[in-house]
């Protein structure tokens, strides 16, 4: 059982539903980011989403984009973003943290050495999002093999014949993206969202957790309420970038988790 499988678990028991934040590894520097990322699970967070910087992040809105870029631009690589996993594993042992972004890193630093390093380095779960089903055998089945959780994302679009496809190897939860686009392009609706997580319950016992277009309190207890949790990244990242300082993002942070944890207790 990885991080992720005993967190749903644990939430479960609790009767909770699941609060998943994303920040952009070295987003501002490195020292800032791991002052935020430390001060993520006692902001609520349950499940930390690791961004990976990219040049060419092509699911990213401009939000998320000029992030990877200031990391970039601060000399974040692949190796300082596991390194930074390893510092906040120093203090903390229980908070899963899914890597998320792109294959060419870890195509470049070679599937073997990154899966083994980025075990060593407490992470728990990759979101890739240019690998399909199709190319599972490149990285998704080693992940597995290697005890990672390796979490595809579902979509508007995905429909009643390419789910069972998309399903086939994905473990710890299955992402679903709102809305069609890329992050931070518009709002979701719970009123949307919610027919499609029943559909994707219906052919899988993974939780479903949404993301995309999730950017105040309220809209994260609307989305929980009808998924298994939420995910909020572009709003978080967009404090950040405004400088805010570390403590007023925890806060914010904060009042977005609360909001997902308030959907099932019935405030």
């Amino acid at each position: 059982m990885t991080r992720i499988d005993a967190k749903f678990a644990a939430l479960k028991a609790e009767g909770k539903k699941a609060f998943v934040a994303y920040v952009m590894a070295g987003d501002p520097d490195y020292d800032t980011s791991l002052d935020v990322v430390k001060g993520l699970p006692g902001a609520g967070v349950d499940i930390i989403e690791l961004g990976l910087p990219f040049t060419d992040p092509m699911a990213d809105g401009p939000t998320i984009q000029a992030a990877g870029q200031r990391a970039l631009d601060g000399g974040m690589t692949l190796q300082r973003t596991l390194d930074l996993a390893r510092a906040f594993r120093e203090t903390d042992d229980t908070t899963p943290i899914v890597l998320m972004g792109y294959y060419n890193p870890i195509y470049s630093r070679g599937v073997e050495a990154f899966l083994a390093d980025a075990k060593d380095a407490g992470i728990d779960g990759l979101i890739v999002v240019d690998l399909p089903p199709e190319e599972d055998e490149e990285l998704c089945l080693p992940a597995q093999a290697a005890g990672l959780n390796f979490i595809r994302l579902a979509t508007p679009t995905t429909d009643d014949q390419r789910l069972p496809r998309v399903l086939q190897n994905t473990s710890g939860f299955v992402y679903y993206v709102s809305i069609t686009g890329i992050t931070g392009a518009a709002e979701a609706q719970a009123t949307d969202v919610a027919p499609e997580v029943a559909r994707i319950k219906a052919a899988t016992e993974l939780p479903v957790i949404v993301g995309f277009g999730i950017n105040t309190p309220e809209k994260s207890r609307n989305i929980a309420s009808v998924a298994d949790g939420a995910v909020v990244g572009s709003a978080i990242v967009g404090q950040i970038g405004a400088g805010k300082p570390v403590d007023e993002v925890l806060d914010f942070v904060k009042s977005l988790s609360d909001g997902a944890h308030s959907a099932c207790s019935g405030r």
